[in-house]
């Protein structure tokens, strides 16, 4: 098994684990950086690595659009591509349906689509999937998912989820077919309870390595979420990875460790780093809209990122109001450390078994803005 659980705290469902990949070992609560396209915006390898950076996502659709799998496969793969040396989960392009620059149909045998780029038909199918990620050598491979837009009618949904089942079994049985060394199935069903416990008995039927918990984040209400969010966690087995997919707020975060959730994504700290928001331990705050360009302290007082060591508010408020790319690269830089050190920090208090004492404390010192 490739999945072990270390420990779990005293009072909450949070979890330390460990995730055997062919690059190496996730230790888990983990986060990844969101590398869609074979970088994280802004961000080299190298100060990835220099962040304590473990694992990233790629995304599957995206690189076989752009510059296609057998390109990178005869480059050496995705990790020699990159020159990323540590793990690679790759998403399988599901999320994608409810994009609206894709006009993604969708039918039994997968998905059609066309080439944004050059207008072609194109047609993506589970089997495709599972090609594609061996191609890129991923360590952990997605399966194609049918991924409802959050308002979906009960049949709509229902619908949507059934042909995730399907498409996974058929993910499965060729990822495992290819040798690929990690298979993850990601339950779908909205906020329809009922329905995500299906999709996760029919899918543990399958036995994959992993289960991401998909469709969340999407525009239903947080009350929602939360509640969709643990009883999904309560369905999956204990002895599997839990992989909550594009979510990447602190207080969101902080509460699914709390219910034994192992790995998160998110594109939401780079995004927002690009647009001046800086997430400290004191909530959000956005640098282009304060007023003193005089400031000469860090981003985060007390943060011992390589922005925060170096440069002041000012200059990368400047740096920003003038659309200069070294401010969104330095903000980034802090986002991303901000979220990593989350997780470092939650490891040690679950180890501690401290970590509803932890969590109780940063949710109470976080406000809406500082100054």
């Amino acid at each position: 098994m490739s999945y072990k659980v270390i420990t779990e705290d005293k009072l909450t469902s949070a979890r330390l684990g460990e995730l055997s990949t062919p690059h190496g070992v996730v230790r888990t609560p983990a986060f990844m950086p969101v590398a869609t396209k074979g970088t994280v915006k802004t961000v080299s390898v190298d100060e990835l690595k220099e962040l304590g950076t473990e694992a990233i996502i790629a995304n599957a659709l995206h690189l076989h659009i752009r510059p296609g799998e057998n390109v990178i496969a005869e480059l050496g793969g995705l990790h020699k591509f990159m020159l990323w040396d540590r793990v690679i989960f790759t998403d399988s392009g599901g999320f994608q349906m409810i994009r609206k620059n894709f006009n993604i149909k969708r039918s039994e045998e997968g998905l059609m689509f066309r080439d944004f780029f050059n207008g072609s038909k194109r047609t993506f199918t589970p089997e495709m999937c599972m090609d594609i990620q061996k191609a890129l050598g991923s360590d952990v491979a997605m399966l194609l998912d049918d991924c409802p837009v959050h308002d979906s009618t009960p049949k709509k949904l229902r619908e949507s989820t059934e042909q995730t089942v399907r498409w996974a079994k058929r993910g499965l049985e060729h990822g495992r077919a290819l040798g690929i060394p990690n298979l993850f199935a990601i339950v779908q069903g909205g906020v329809d309870s009922e329905l995500r416990r299906w999709c996760t008995d029919r899918l543990e039927e399958f036995d994959p390595d992993g289960y991401g918990i998909g469709g969340l984040s999407i525009g239903e209400s947080k009350a929602d979420m939360n509640q969709v969010l643990k009883e999904s966690v309560d369905y999956l087995p204990k002895h599997k990875v839990r992989y909550l997919m594009g979510v990447g707020s602190v207080a969101e975060m902080l509460e699914a460790i709390s219910l034994g959730v192992d790995v998160f994504d998110s594109a939401f700290p780079t995004q927002c780093a690009r647009h001046g928001t800086i997430f400290t331990c004191a909530g959000r705050y956005n640098l282009r809209g304060t007023r003193d360009e005089r400031d000469a302290r860090p981003l985060d007082e007390g943060c011992t990122c390589p922005t925060c060591k170096h440069y002041t508010r000012a200059y990368i408020n400047h740096l920003l109001r003038e659309k200069e790319m070294l401010g969104m690269r330095l903000a980034s830089l802090h986002n991303l450390h901000f979220l990593l050190n989350l997780v470092e920090e939650s490891k040690k208090a679950i180890a501690a078994g401290a970590f509803a004492e932890f969590k109780a404390e940063l949710l109470n010192a976080m406000v809406k803005k500082t100054t």
